[in-house]
């Protein structure tokens, strides 16, 4: 009997040390940047890459009329040039004979047909062929016509002002009509492929802003801006993304065909939103968090929903209010019940503030170091 009540006796004992022990457990304390939760104007945006193209009907392609030989080339990649200006020639005899002998036969023809139409209203010959004669003219005519077009393209030219963004002709190499040999663009009017998901290209609507950046990232600020004026119905089959043609409006000085761009479409206007820092988010397994701090200075982890970001902050749609006060910085430091302090003593003592009691303590035992 006595055994047990000493047992039962060392039980009580004990736990009451381990209860005390827990209650006298410090908390822990973090130093962080807090401020209260304010609302700002937010521009809700969509973010694509993409490449500076010409505009289509301000570029031109330019080939040879029929198979030949490439005798001159008057320009190189990147030269300025205007409308008219000689670019490439061809070898000329080959174009020469064949409108010469196209002038021929037209001359023949048109002789033949007077003939046969006189003879056929004389009743010698039969009307068809006079009507056969006719048709053969045409044909002559028809001959004739595209024999001088093509002496006339075996010297390509300009046909618009423009830059030489593509040149193949190579002196004394053949030349054939479904190759391009040059190709001329207006810098001055371009245009921007960007290739959105499909889920933001249901956002995004015609008409829309974009601001440009020069590369695969917004750094700094925007280069040239312009508006969304097409979007692709149909996905990419390479890309699985959904082509956006843009219009530049402003800025194309600084631009340059074939540069990769960042858009920032904007899709919407959001007044009296609730704007955190990018410093304030802590990542879950399902999305975000922000840690809260009461009036105590405990911290506590709080769910947040995200509406759309920027290259600062996060507009937040669900999971705080205007005024709560949040962890700005050092977030990732916190966990849940933890003491958040907005200060630290190095920090004190810079700005000038009075140390705490046990500071002024160890100070005053502290050695001198003057003699």
């Amino acid at each position: 009997m006595k055994r047990d009540l000493l047992f039962a006796a060392i039980i009580l004992t004990s736990g009451a040390c381990a209860k005390k022990a827990a209650e006298e457990k410090p908390q822990a304390v973090v130093s962080a940047q807090v401020a209260p939760v304010a609302t700002a104007h937010f521009t809700e945006s969509v973010d694509a890459v993409g490449t500076v193209s010409p505009r289509a009907g301000h570029i031109a392609s330019l080939a040879a009329p029929s198979p030949t030989r490439v005798a001159k080339v008057f320009v190189s990649f990147g030269a300025h040039v205007k409308a008219g200006d000689p670019l490439v020639e061809f070898e000329q005899p080959a174009f020469d004979a064949a409108a010469k002998g196209a002038d021929a036969s037209l001359a023949a023809a048109e002789k033949s047909q007077e003939r046969t139409q006189r003879l056929a209203d004389a009743g010698v010959v039969p009307r068809k062929d006079a009507d056969a004669a006719a048709a053969e003219l045409g044909v002559a005519r028809l001959n004739a016509v595209t024999a001088k077009r093509a002496r006339e393209l075996s010297t390509l030219r300009s046909p618009i002002d423009g830059v030489v963004t593509r040149l193949a002709a190579v002196l004394g190499a053949s030349a054939d009509p479904s190759q391009v040999m040059v190709e001329i663009s207006d810098p001055s009017t371009l245009d921007a492929i960007m290739v959105l998901s499909p889920t933001d290209a249901a956002r995004v609507k015609i008409g829309d802003q974009v601001a440009l950046h020069a590369g695969a990232a917004a750094s700094g600020a925007a280069i040239a801006s312009g508006r969304v004026a097409d979007i692709s119905a149909a996905v990419d089959t390479t890309s699985r993304g959904v082509p956006t043609r843009v219009e530049i409006a402003n800025g194309t000085g600084a631009l340059r065909i074939g540069l990769t761009v960042f858009g920032r479409i904007a899709i919407a206007e959001h007044d009296k939103a609730i704007v955190v820092p990018l410093e304030a988010l802590v990542p879950t397994g399902e999305g975000f968090k922000v840690f809260v701090v009461d009036e105590k200075g405990i911290a506590e982890g709080r769910p947040v929903k995200i509406g759309g970001r920027t290259d600062r902050g996060a507009w937040i749609i669900d999971g705080l209010k205007a005024g709560e006060n949040i962890v700005t910085q050092g977030a990732y430091g916190v966990d849940d019940s933890t003491k958040v302090e907005t200060g630290s003593p190095a920090s004190d003592a810079k700005e000038g503030k009075p140390a705490a009691k046990g500071e002024k303590e160890e100070k005053s035992a502290a050695p001198s170091k003057k003699p």
